[in-house]
């Protein structure tokens, strides 16, 4: 190897052995670097709340049929059963119930239900009929007027208004004639409803509510119809008719008892009139004086 060779070797060994040392003194300067800066805190961890499951709730039962009042808050104040008006000469059923209530109170839909006739009659004045399930019907007379989306194929909701209390046909004051019948048309006591929740169709009172008892009940009410003051006047004259040959019987003065002359009809047109004029207020539970209605 020459000289030349020599000191070229000699300057590549020295040159290795300066960067090596180098790249030692850099790699510590920076580890030094490193651990002179100060530590980054550690990131904090928010714990997130969890809610407590809620429970499941329990599936309620199905219903098939629901019934509400008509005329919510108000009584009943003459019952299913058999019943003798003034101007009748015997009972006979009162197939529903009256509620008393105010001229223009909403009458109600007692449960879901098909419109299936509305109008007007002699008897019963204004009405609406409703079909229910299990062929059940209900029906609102004596109203004072028909609400005016009512029309028979109309789908209601219970508590949707039907018409408004009023006293229209045969009726003896401000009510709501209200009844339940079966699909046979049969009248059922709507009080075994009224208020109630039916889940099948076996639950449903139907034989019990046929039921009446055999007491005929008299009515008292506050007016004389003005269709029925001709049988009232009917009914007074013959009770007087009566009373007459009751007294002729006793003291045998027949001929004179029996006469029923113009002064004795007039008494009787007269206790009509006041007759139509008499107010029964029995007292509510509430303390305060109603009249009682009949149909």
């Amino acid at each position: 190897m020459t000289d030349l060779s020599l000191a070229q070797d000699g300057r590549a060994r020295h040159w290795l052995l300066d960067a090596a040392l180098g790249g030692i003194a850099a790699l510590g300067a920076i580890t030094l670097a490193h651990a002179a800066r100060p530590e980054a805190p550690a990131p904090v961890r928010t714990a997130i709340p969890v809610s407590a499951p809620i429970p499941a709730q329990p599936e309620q039962p199905p219903v098939l049929i629901a019934f509400r009042d008509p005329v919510p808050g108000r009584v009943v104040v003459s019952p299913f059963g058999l019943r003798q008006l003034p101007w009748e000469e015997g009972g006979r059923l009162h197939a529903g119930v009256d509620i008393q209530a105010d001229f223009g109170e909403a009458v109600r839909a007692a449960a879901d239900g098909v419109v299936v006739e509305a109008g007007q009659s002699s008897t019963y004045g204004r009405y609406v009929a409703l079909k229910h399930a299990e062929g059940l019907t209900s029906f609102y007379a004596h109203m004072g007027g028909v609400a005016d989306h009512i029309r028979p194929g109309l789908a209601l909701k219970a508590g949707d208004p039907v018409g408004k209390i009023g006293s229209s046909g045969t009726s003896t004051g401000p009510h709501l004639h209200f009844e339940i019948r079966d699909r046979r048309d049969r009248p059922l006591n709507p009080t075994l409803f009224l208020g109630r929740e039916f889940a099948e169709a076996d639950d449903l009172p139907l034989r019990k509510a046929q039921r009446f008892g055999r007491t005929v009940r008299v009515a008292h009410v506050s007016m004389i119809p003005k269709s029925k003051r001709a049988l009232m006047q009917a009914k007074l004259e013959r009770e007087e008719m009566a009373k007459a040959v009751r007294l002729a019987e006793k003291t045998g003065n027949a001929p004179a008892a029996v006469a029923l002359d113009a002064a004795s009809a007039a008494r009787n047109a007269v206790a009509v009139e006041r007759f139509e004029g008499l107010k029964v207020l029995p007292t509510s539970e509430d303390g305060r004086p109603r009249a009682q209605i009949s149909s």
